[in-house]
């Protein structure tokens, strides 16, 4: 099979990989517009899964990853002068553009072409008998034919910046803190040995009142460098990892596909779908996206049952990671809801950000209950059995 990956991001990577070991006559091509190395963003996250999933597809890929990325177990979070300290499962951070190196090494060594400075005009694909999609949220070649995917976009209300700093934290760390225009908060996360995510949020109405929706990206971050002193010890934040552009402030958008596939062309991560930050599964998923389309071709030698398969097996399987990061962004969309509770409360709410029951109870209320259904398995149960349904209730009665 001849296969073009159009984008040179990890999913487009991973599967070029994938189909290689498979069948190692297949012809493929990964086509990268920027040049190697300026991959925008910082560090991404991911869980011990993963590794394990990488491990059965390629383990020299997931050793690869694994030996150069940084663990923690804890998460931490500073409320003002409060400090509260959860001991949780072990998380991961690695570099983008280290993760992008491993990947497009590996790829190489099997025989992938991978052509950086290479762009694909969306009116002129390749030549091949299948052609990947893997070109991001703002996909040409998706939106080439948008009213056959059934693209729709939805807007965050917050705003977010995603920074760098060397500041190393050891933990999974959010700070929340209060100015005379409302809360302000970061999700903080080592990827390396010398630097760490920064991934600054807060309500269009703290932006705005703050004037970071007017200042210089060098004022902004001494602003924002300000704010959060004590947690950065010193340490200045980086804008953009790449030497052209800046950091921009942007609202998430959360995107979803009617169809994945159109003949021989098939969407691949963030070209098919998006996840809230918050929850740090982008990248998961669309590694996940690679690993299952990889294996419907495997079953299914006919392309169309290929695609049917693989759009079919990932839409299921996403179902209850779209629903967790969609409450996950309103919990933080509702903050103040949250965020006078005590401090043990608060961070217990905030690892419960997931649940659709919780936006409709009392914050004390759920947090009461959570704590008797983590002693009570029938209580345990009847949680999980009611959240789901008091969502829908409210979502249809909204609709009315």
């Amino acid at each position: 099979m001849e296969i073009a990956c159009v984008g040179g991001g990890p999913a487009s990577l991973y599967f070029s990989i994938l189909m290689k070991r498979q069948d190692p006559s297949h012809d493929i091509a990964v086509y990268e517009r920027n040049p190697a190395g300026s991959t925008y963003g910082w560090g991404v996250t991911y869980w011990a899964g993963l590794l394990e999933k990488l491990g059965e597809g390629d383990p020299e890929s997931a050793l690869a990853v694994a030996e150069n990325s940084v663990r923690w177990s804890d998460g931490v979070a500073h409320v003002g002068d409060r400090t509260t300290v959860h001991h949780g499962d072990e998380g991961f951070g690695i570099g983008r553009r280290r993760m992008l190196d491993l990947l497009a090494e590996r790829a190489t060594s099997l025989g992938v072409r991978v052509e950086f400075e290479h762009e694909i005009a969306a009116d002129r694909l390749p030549d091949a008998d299948l052609v990947i999609a893997g070109d991001g949220v703002n996909s040409a070649l998706r939106e080439r034919h948008a009213d056959h995917f059934g693209t729709d976009i939805k807007l965050g209300r917050n705003t977010y910046i995603w920074l760098g700093t060397t500041k190393i934290f050891d933990s999974f760390t959010f700070s929340f803190v209060e100015t005379g225009h409302g809360w302000i908060w970061c999700y903080g996360y080592g990827f390396s040995e010398d630097h760490s995510t920064c991934v600054v949020e807060c309500s269009p109405e703290t932006w705005t009142g703050l004037g970071l929706d007017r200042t210089s990206e060098a004022d902004g971050l001494a602003l924002l460098e300000k704010l959060f002193a004590d947690l950065l010890d010193g340490h200045g934040l980086i804008g953009r990892a790449q030497v052209d552009g800046s950091a921009q402030w942007l609202s998430f958008r959360t995107l979803t596909n009617r169809t994945w596939h159109r003949g021989n062309l098939v969407l691949l991560g963030d070209a098919a779908h998006t996840t809230h930050y918050s929850i740090g599964a982008g990248t998961t998923l669309a590694l996940e996206d690679a690993i299952s389309l990889a294996g419907a071709l495997r079953e299914h030698p006919e392309l169309e049952c290929a695609l049917t398969q693989y759009e079919r097996a990932r839409r299921s399987a996403l179902l209850p990671v779209q629903s967790a990061a969609r409450h996950s962004a309103q919990w933080y969309e509702n903050l103040p809801r949250y965020i006078r509770l005590p401090p043990a409360q608060m961070f217990a709410l905030l690892g419960q950000r997931h649940s659709p029951l919780l936006p409709y109870i009392p914050p004390q209320l759920y947090y009461r209950i959570d704590r008797a259904a983590g002693q009570l398995e029938p209580l345990r149960r009847f949680k999980r059995w009611l959240g789901p349904r008091v969502a829908r209730t409210v979502q249809a009665r909204s609709r009315r």
